[in-house]
């Protein structure tokens, strides 16, 4: 039996890193390719895409996989419903590993969005909005005509913004706090529109805009796949160990 693992976040090198290291296991991993030149993990890993439900069931058959933890992010959410799907109808053993979100604290500004086309609901015209909600769901944004949109990527753009009176920044986190402070400063952000991720690495952006009063659009978690489910990288692994 190998274990497929599906990665994308920061946890997910960390639980690559590990199951490395467990003795007898077979372990490969995935990414989706979004970004170029990721990080290596510690396995074997294939890049892109499977080709649709088919060529996902056909690589499952193919590498003999028999258990799938994922790992991938918390709005890859369509791929974590497909293969918890899939899953169940083979058979297979399936965890998803979803860190879990972020909550306001004190001093914190924030609005709940149900999704992107929300935010123009709240936010005003003439607002500098800084968007680290990534390239691959800027086109919801459409509708914020009249504010200056700022998109962070890590890869340099291939294309023109989309909009007008917008630009892309290109910056690999992670960031400090002190960095997340002078960027907002320098740029006069008045709205940071993020996605509810979690995890400590890219809360930096979150403190800052608290430090400097500044608004936050917290768009919410979609969806997520029913069953096995754990939060900490501990307890993904020990889920990995009951397999055998």
């Amino acid at each position: 039996m190998t274990l497929l693992l599906l990665a994308g976040t920061g946890e997910a090198r960390a639980i690559a890193a590990a199951l490395a290291e467990m003795p007898g296991l077979a372990a490969v991993a995935s990414l989706a390719g979004a970004t170029q030149a990721p990080e290596s993990l510690a396995l074997p890993t294939r890049v892109g895409g499977f080709g649709g439900e088919a060529g996902f069931r056909a690589y499952l058959a193919e590498n003999w996989i028999g258990a799938v933890l994922d790992a991938t992010h918390p709005f890859a959410h369509r791929i974590s419903l497909r293969t918890a799907r899939i899953c169940a109808e083979l058979g297979l053993p399936y965890c998803q590993y979803l860190r879990p979100g972020w909550m306001p604290e004190a001093g914190d500004d924030w609005t709940w969005l149900a999704d992107e086309a929300e935010a123009a609901r709240h936010v005003p015209e003439g607002a500098v909005v800084f968007l680290a909600t990534g390239r691959s769901t800027l086109e919801r944004f459409a509708n914020l005509q009249g504010r200056r949109l700022i998109c962070r990527q890590i890869d340099p753009p291939s294309e023109p913004f989309p909009f007008a009176d917008g630009e892309f920044l290109v910056g690999r986190p992670p960031f400090t706090v002190a960095e997340e402070e002078a960027l907002f400063q320098r740029l006069g952000v008045d709205w940071l529109i993020v996605k509810n991720a979690g995890g400590a690495a890219s809360r930096s952006k979150l403190i800052a805009a608290r430090n400097l009063g500044i608004r936050v659009g917290m768009i919410k978690r979609p969806e997520q796949p029913e069953g096995c489910r754990v939060e900490s990288v501990a307890a993904a692994l020990d889920w990995v160990r009951g397999l055998a």
